[in-house]
């Protein structure tokens, strides 16, 4: 990829965050420590387990170098605006959503990287590959925080100082960051048709399983928090559905040799949309049932 669209790329990727920050107060981040108990098992699990118990599986599981450098990328990334969309939907708390998202992208500034390189190098196949790519750490750094600390500022900023504007505008960025994650996620796919193909049920497998970890852990961990159902919900999409968009904008950045890290970071892209609206259906006609058979 030239550096032309590279640009254009990161360009997109900090105008999602902003589009996403928009609808973030400071009041969010007040809120956390108010009530600090759900918002840090949604951390725990997300930046914690979730990286771990990934490495975990790569180490175990004979799987090929490049996916499991993608899964633990797409393991390292914070949540995004979607978990919001689908928390509201299946009537979870939506304000912790909101919480988790803006503590998680500030957060991400600094353990995204920070997870992805650790658990990169301790497994002696992907730190083998990492090597032979030399990615610059502090490179990393800057991209990350280009595209997730800047543009959460400023939409903060915005929303602070032209509270009008930002209500009418962010629904617009929203459905454009959805747009524009299908475009990296068509883009990646393009690029790599034929490799899918060849190997697209050992992908998908690769995918579900994990985002089946992710949604796991984040509800097993509000549970034995003894959170109530609202929070459990809300913590479960948190964890399980990842900004695989940003997942996308590093692989294209440093790692755009890497076909198998750019499917999977697309497979994810996909699929966590699917595993999210089908758990949140499935939350919804649960609380039907329960509220018949109450009524």
């Amino acid at each position: 990829m030239s550096s032309i669209s590279l640009l254009w790329l990161n360009g997109v990727l900090a105008l999602m965050m902003f589009g996403i920050a928009l609808n973030l107060r400071w009041a969010d981040f007040q809120r956390v420590l108010r009530y600090p108990k759900g918002v840090l098992t949604g951390l725990l699990a997300q930046f914690l387990l979730l990286p771990a118990l990934t490495f975990v599986a790569t180490l175990l599981l004979p799987i090929p170098a490049e996916i499991a450098l993608g899964l633990l990328l797409v393991a390292s990334c914070p949540g995004g605006s979607f978990s919001n969309i689908v928390t509201y939907l299946a009537g979870g708390n939506a304000a912790l959503s909101v919480s988790m998202t803006a503590v998680a992208s500030l957060a991400a500034t600094v353990l995204t990287p920070f997870n992805f390189m650790l658990y990169a190098s301790l497994n002696p196949n992907t730190a083998a590959l990492l090597q032979s790519i030399a990615v610059p750490a502090e490179q990393l750094y800057a991209v990350v925080g280009l595209v997730l600390a800047l543009p959460l500022a400023l939409g903060l900023l915005v929303g602070r100082i032209a509270p009008q504007w930002a209500v009418r505008m962010e629904p617009w960025f929203r459905h454009g960051s959805l747009l524009a994650l299908f475009g990296f996620v068509a883009l990646a796919l393009a690029a790599n048709w034929q490799q899918f193909i060849a190997d697209a049920n050992w992908y998908l497998l690769a995918v579900v399983a994990h985002n089946a970890l992710a949604l796991t852990l984040g509800f097993t961990a509000a549970r034995l928090m003894q959170l109530n159902r609202a929070d459990q919900r809300a913590i479960t999409f948190e964890v399980g559905l990842q900004n695989s968009g940003l997942g996308l904008g590093i692989i294209f950045t440093f790692f755009s040799d890497l076909g198998d890290m750019a499917i999977i970071a697309a497979g994810w892209g996909i699929w966590h949309l699917i595993a999210g609206m089908s758990l949140c259906f499935w939350w919804q006609a649960r609380d039907r049932k329960r509220a018949a058979a109450n009524g």
